[in-house]
């Protein structure tokens, strides 16, 4: 799109706002935490002091509400702990202009590198570099600086201990993760009745797998209903395509179809039952009529092969769901639900390891390790770390020179306002301004109107900040209008900043924006050029997932299924890059360079369908011991072959060619064929042949069909 229409998209954007589901116990939490350290030190050392450590409880509480799985009190220690030590170094550095500046960029630098480890880290680290050029110009020596910083660090440690003594939900991210998951699993279920060939987004199973991440401390203390059922969940999904699948043996129409339809619909009343179980901490309510239609003896006598098998399957996992939805409830609680599990259950699963996430300090090498990762001359995340430094050191530089007094406003929006993506940078730079703008007006208004005393000003402070926690996720304008009055009231309290004028705060708002609008335009990270790329990793680990599935069929007795999964989750991470990248480039004012949007819908839905065809021969795969498939192993080889060059093929602007794997294919059929024909043969072929020639046949149609999206 024109330049002109993304500035207009992205304006609409930053000021549109939305209605989320509000948190008011959380957001009075963390406005209490801000009261008790606001009086505490207003009591011990005086409004300037208090004004520094109010800065540090309040942006100790934002931090914990940002998207981690990490605990919540070690989100609100971390962010204090290191605004602290950022102000005292900054105060230090702070009488050597050129010094503070070096450190300046070199923290802002870290703080964009940060980004490499999630956006959760990238976001607090940035937020403590804009509130430290506040907070530095509190003291007057170091001896004060050292007492400002502990003060800061006291506030983060009041917001973590509000969270140990008054929890609230309790485990609540992890809860909402698996149990979207599971959601999502039932509204699949739902689809497949009216569409056998439905796609699901595994976005959901990705988050509930990060989120069942625990360390050795937090497997011991997490509730009983959170083991489980996302590995269950896992299972449900390729179950309920092969079940619905026409091509796995269920005629379009006709009872067994009408009986697969009953079985899917009851799957997913059972699945959501278990995931409004798990959200709320409650005990599962089955729905009876979803209990019978797992119950009726019908099944056996309609379905027949891989569909009946499927059914049986499905109970079975769907037994363990409920039984994991239960976790640790009365006896009284669990004896309706454990007794619609014993008669839907047919076997158990083999008990999950716990996915291992590293402690705080095991957690450095892997951040530093990321970060390394980054340091190459293609990479969005450097190219937003050198932007955040040079801006920061710009917009500090442009403050001092201007003879507007406090000149940190514009280093603050510039930095507070950057993202490494293009649209929310322009997008948080419109909201801002136009937030701050309104809350500064306000609030200036106020203290210029009525010359409030300092506890009057710390009311009003600590209200802002309470319609900031409340309000922060409706909209990024909101919550700036909030933020911009309560940083007035705070430096009001101070004393510090009752002599500049609402224009001279807004005018270096907006410049601070303009600022990081201006270094996106000159060096910029656009993800258009790299849809290519992204495209291209996706075919390769698509494909590398159906030869590994693929080549369980060639010696279930030996293979374990490890290299499945392992392919799997690269498959889906590759795919939501793909989509991500797909989202940023729409909204990105560069030409498509070599990838038409009809070529990325079309060669989209050619990999969405082969990973489909692959997660059907996945439901299938023998158990140990079973007999082999000939020839399976020659063709995962091909396959994986392929779609490697295929992959380098897409990035050099070329078109891939499957005429190996189609030969592959018949030099394998041409042997079953010789092999049936033999009059010796005898025996028939094993029991997966025919169903790993038909899932192959399909695989290689998706790959041609990606070929000619591509192609147009």
């Amino acid at each position: 799109m024109s330049w002109l229409r993304a500035l207009k998209e992205t304006a609409r954007s930053g000021l549109k706002i939305e209605r989320r589901r509000l948190e008011p116990l959380i957001a009075l939490r963390g406005a209490a935490g801000l009261a008790l350290v606001i009086g505490v030190s207003l009591a011990l050392f005086g409004p300037v002091v208090a004004a520094s450590s109010a800065f540090g409880a309040f942006q100790a509480a934002i931090a914990t509400f940002q998207r981690s799985w990490r605990p919540r009190p070690v989100l609100a220690l971390i962010s204090g702990v290191s605004l602290g030590l950022s102000t005292f170094v900054g105060y230090v550095t702070g009488t050597h202009l050129l010094l503070f500046v070096a450190l300046l960029v070199v923290w802002t630098f870290l703080a964009g590198l940060a980004w490499a480890a999630g956006p959760t880290g990238g976001i607090i680290a940035a937020s403590n570099v804009a509130i430290m050029l506040v907070t530095i110009t509190l003291p007057t020596s170091a001896a004060e600086a050292a007492l400002h910083g502990a003060m800061i660090m006291f506030g983060g440690v009041v917001q973590a201990a509000l969270i140990v003594l008054f929890p609230i939900r309790r485990w609540g991210a992890q809860r909402d993760a698996l149990a979207d998951a599971l959601a999502a699993e039932a509204d699949y279920a739902r689809r497949l009745r009216h569409d056998p060939a439905a796609h699901f987004d595994p976005v959901p199973l990705m988050l509930a797998r990060r989120a069942a991440a625990v360390t050795v401390r937090e497997a011991r203390r997490r509730p009983a209903e959170l083991h489980g059922s996302r590995g269950v969940a896992e299972r449900i999904r390729p179950v309920l395509a092969s079940l619905a699948d026409p091509a796995m043996g269920v005629p379009a129409e006709g009872p067994e179809r009408d009986r697969v339809r009953e079985l899917l619909g009851a799957a997913g009343s059972l699945l959501d039952a278990a995931a409004r179980a798990i959200r709320k901490g409650d005990p599962v309510t089955l729905p009876a009529p979803a209990v019978a239609a797992l119950k009726t003896p019908d099944t056996g006598a309609l379905l027949t092969g891989p569909p009946l098998r499927a059914a049986d399957r499905l109970t079975a996992l769907l037994s363990d769901v409920i039984e994991a939805a239960e976790g640790d409830g009365t006896k009284e609680e669990r004896a309706g639900a454990e007794e619609a599990a014993d008669a839907i259950k047919e076997s158990r699963l083999p008990p999950e390891h716990h996915h291992r996430r590293p402690t705080l300090l095991r957690l450095v090498p892997v951040i530093l390790g990321a970060m390394r990762r980054e340091a190459h001359r293609g990479s969005p995340i450097l190219r937003h770390a050198v932007r955040l430094a040079a801006v920061a050191a710009v917009g500090y530089l442009i403050g001092r020179l201007l003879p507007l007094g406090h000149g940190y406003w514009a280093p603050l929006a510039a930095v507070m306002v950057m993202r490494p993506e293009f649209s929310q940078t322009y997008s948080r730079a419109v909201a801002r301004f136009g937030g701050t703008l309104v809350g500064v007006s306000l609030a200036s208004a106020i203290v210029e109107a009525a010359h409030p005393r300092t506890g009057p000003l710390a009311a009003l402070a600590v209200a802002c900040a309470l319609l900031m926690y409340l309000l922060m996720r409706t909209g990024y304008a909101v919550g700036q209008a909030c933020v911009g009055a309560y940083v007035v009231f705070l430096l009001g309290m101070a004393g510090d900043d009752l002599s500049q004028t609402v224009f001279e705060r807004v005018l270096l708002t907006l410049a601070g924006g303009l600022l990081a609008m201006i270094s996106y335009a000159v060096y910029p990270a656009w993800e258009t050029p790299r849809l290519r790329s992204r495209l291209g990793d996706w075919l390769k680990e698509g494909g590398r997932y159906a030869a590994a599935v693929v080549d369980q069929y060639a010696d279930p007795a030996e293979r374990g299924q490890d290299d499945v999964r392992r392919a799997l989750l690269a498959t889906r991470e590759a795919r939501v890059a793909w989509q991500e990248a797909v989202a940023t480039a729409r909204h990105e004012p560069v030409r498509h360079r070599g990838l038409s949007h009809g070529a990325a819908d079309a060669t989209q839905h050619a990999l969405a369908q082969l990973g489909r065809v692959a997660m059907l021969l996945e439901a299938h795969i023998p158990r140990k011991g079973a007999a082999s498939v000939p020839g399976a192993a020659p063709l995962a080889e091909a396959l994986r072959r392929a779609t490697d060059r295929g992959a380098k093929a897409v990035r050099e602007r070329r078109v891939p060619d499957w005429r190996p794997v189609r030969e592959a294919l018949e030099s394998w059929e041409a042997e079953c064929r010789e092999r049936e024909e033999a009059p010796e043969a005898g025996a028939s072929p094993p029991a997966g042949t025919e169903l790993v020639r038909n899932n192959v046949t399909l695989l290689l149609e998706t790959l041609e069909d990606f070929s000619q999206g591509l192609a147009s």
